[in-house]
């Protein structure tokens, strides 16, 4: 059933189990510690995993490809094919502000 609440594969679900064998930890100390082991590396790791969806998103657009067929495949909104493909990541305040048309009113 978390399968199919999280959308993500047998894979996924065992990166989702060993995340929550981390939480149910007893010893603080030891759970603190293989906390920062994790921290430590998931930077780089994400990384590399973005990479790889992106690669995938762009490989299927060369294909032509519609957003919303790419969207549905990888379980995903069609706007975030769109950001993914664009190459944003995280947040909208990350993202290059659009310029706005300039009128004689604004010289």
């Amino acid at each position: 059933m978390a399968e199919e609440q999280t959308g993500g594969g047998e894979e996924a679900q065992r990166v989702f189990d060993a995340l929550d064998a981390l939480k149910a930890m007893e010893d603080p100390t030891a759970q603190a510690k293989a906390i920062s082991a994790f921290l430590r590396e998931q930077g780089k790791r994400i990384k590399e995993l973005s990479d790889l969806r992106r690669d995938y998103v762009l490989d299927e657009r060369k294909k032509k490809v519609p957003h919303r067929k790419i969207a549905e495949n990888i379980g995903v909104s069609p706007s975030t094919v769109q950001d993914i493909e664009r190459g944003y990541s995280g947040s909208g305040r990350s993202r290059p502000r659009t310029k706005k048309a300039t009128s004689k009113a604004d010289e």
